[in-house]
């Protein structure tokens, strides 16, 4: 594991949040407080952000260890932390770019759900869902990002039967937008995220509010509602 999980980077009018814990850039809840922190220093009223991972992995998901690790209030900590950080990224009031630098598995994939334009680098690479093959159940923030997302012919494979899309088939489901070679990866993130980040403030942010308004109101309502019962 690496001393920073995630650091923040610009280029211009682009902020480059990229994970790197290391290992497996799993969501822990230490990888969540970290993005939140570093999402305190993007800019809301210009520019656009821009999220990706280390060369073949995006994200693995929630740090499975501590699901599993017999400490019931640990990991509903760590994931309260994380559908609330998905909850900020989705709704974030700039354009939201995710470039998906390889594997993006379970909560790995929401991410992609939660960003605006999703860019995939072409490989032996797979976006998945795969909570239902893992004994899970997926709650009801995860299945609001994913329906605004993912295809709706795509998205019983995808989130019920835990369908692994390789990386050239993500986009017909819905996953992502485009793919790229590895080595074009982040100049055509880059690009795209710099054109996003032209659109105008506030317009961008109160027509993403009336579009996500009755979508977020669910995803925080059904949050607040996991972490009182815990």
């Amino acid at each position: 594991m690496t001393d920073q999980l995630a650091t923040l980077t610009q280029d211009g009018d682009v902020s480059i949040i990229t994970l790197n814990d290391g290992k497996a850039n799993v969501f822990s809840t230490a990888m969540s407080n970290t993005i939140n922190s570093l999402l305190d220093e993007v800019p809301e009223d210009k520019g656009s952000l821009l999220i990706t991972g280390k060369e073949g992995l995006f994200s693995a998901g929630f740090d499975l260890k501590t699901i599993s690790g017999g400490d019931p209030k640990a990991a509903v900590e760590m994931t309260t932390a994380g559908f609330k950080l998905l909850s900020r990224i989705y709704s974030f009031p700039r354009p939201v770019i995710a470039a998906a630098s390889g594997h993006a598995i379970a909560l790995g994939a929401f991410l992609l759900c939660c960003a605006d334009y999703r860019i995939g680098a072409k490989g032996k690479f797979i976006v998945q869902a795969n909570e239902t093959r893992n004994g899970m159940s997926i709650p009801t923030p995860i299945l609001e990002i994913s329906k605004s997302r993912i295809l709706k012919n795509h998205w019983y494979r995808a989130i019920l039967t835990a369908e692994a899309y390789p990386i050239s088939d993500s986009v017909d489901a819905g996953y992502l937008d485009e793919v790229v070679d590895p080595e074009d990866l982040m100049s055509k993130s880059l690009e795209v995220a710099k054109d996003l980040g032209t659109l105008s403030h506030p317009h961008y942010k109160s027509t993403k509010d009336l579009d996500q308004k009755e979508i977020l109101e669910r995803i925080n309502n059904s949050i607040e509602e996991m972490a009182n019962f815990s």
